[in-house]
């Protein structure tokens, strides 16, 4: 059946837009105006300057917009980025909208990186968004906090990574899956763990360690396998039982899997939390001889 779509209503007289290389200067011009803009959210702005620094800038349909009286709208915290990042960037740039439509501006459901990643057809997509994003924070800043404003990953980084290594990221979600099964971690951190372990170590037997894991059986009582599958689910604190945090579930697979590579350190073997000070640990290397 054919559908019938309506011609389009003749735009506003007065509305006029354009594509414009914003400077630095433009944007504090801009934001000087009259302004009827929310609240100034500094973690907004900082997201969008690492965005622009890193090159990520895009030329979309979002710029920055004024009313017929010249009144800034929409992009303060484009145009602050631009500041703070002292860096020139295109955007669209719209005079002549009604004053009415600032209470519709921005009410649309904000596209998260699982959005982005279903044109690709994978699987397990908040999983693998999670998991994308976690290797970018632990490879960009391993000691640092993964929560806040620093740690955001735009959705382009997360799909650039993925188009990069998509098997790897794929087979690592699919693993990470199987392990928190067994294992005290969440799957996005056996996820994430297996990925930046076996990138590192492709050498090792990765189908032993794996199997090890999932079963238990027959393991030694020294071996990091077992070790690592008696770590609790939850720590005790204040009376409370708690999950430990993203990094520090991390950090425990890490070192597991750093004993087992290199058994003559198993005895030294502490699954405990990173202390104050203590770095996040790296993966032991173990690469195919040519």
């Amino acid at each position: 059946m054919a559908i019938e779509i309506a011609e389009p209503e003749e735009p506003e007289e007065n509305l006029v837009w354009r594509i414009v290389k914003v400077t630095p200067e433009t944007a504090e011009t801009l934001l000087s105006q009259a302004s009827a803009n929310r609240r100034l959210d500094m973690r907004q702005v900082r997201a969008l300057t690492e965005s622009i620094l890193r090159g990520e800038w895009k030329l979309t349909h979002q710029g920055i917009a004024f009313d017929e009286t010249g009144i800034l709208l929409d992009g303060q915290h484009r145009l602050r980025a631009i500041i703070e990042a002292n860096t020139p960037v295109e955007m669209l740039v719209f005079e002549g909208l009604p004053k009415d439509v600032f209470s519709v501006l921005d009410t649309g459901k904000r596209r998260s990186a699982a959005d982005t990643l279903y044109s690709t057809g994978a699987k397990y997509l908040p999983l693998l968004s999670s998991t994308i994003r976690h290797v970018l924070l632990f490879k960009t800043m391993p000691n640092d906090r993964w929560s806040g404003a620093r740690a955001r990953v735009s959705n382009d980084r997360i799909l650039a990574a993925y188009n990069e290594d998509k098997d790897r990221y794929e087979e690592a979600v699919t693993i990470g899956r199987e392990l928190s099964k067994h294992l005290f971690a969440s799957p996005t951190a056996a996820a994430l763990g297996y990925f930046v372990t076996t990138e590192a170590a492709p050498a090792a037997d990765i189908d032993e360690w794996i199997s090890g894991l999932k079963s238990g059986a027959s393991l030694d009582s020294g071996d990091a396998r077992l070790a690592l599958r008696e770590v609790p689910r939850e720590t005790q604190r204040r009376g409370s039982k708690r999950r430990m945090d993203m990094r520090n579930q991390v950090v425990i697979y890490i070192k597991a899997w750093n004993a087992w590579v290199e058994p003559g350190k198993a005895s030294e073997l502490r699954l405990g939390r990173l202390r104050k000070g203590e770095k996040m640990p790296i993966p032991v290397e173990l690469k195919f001889i040519r």
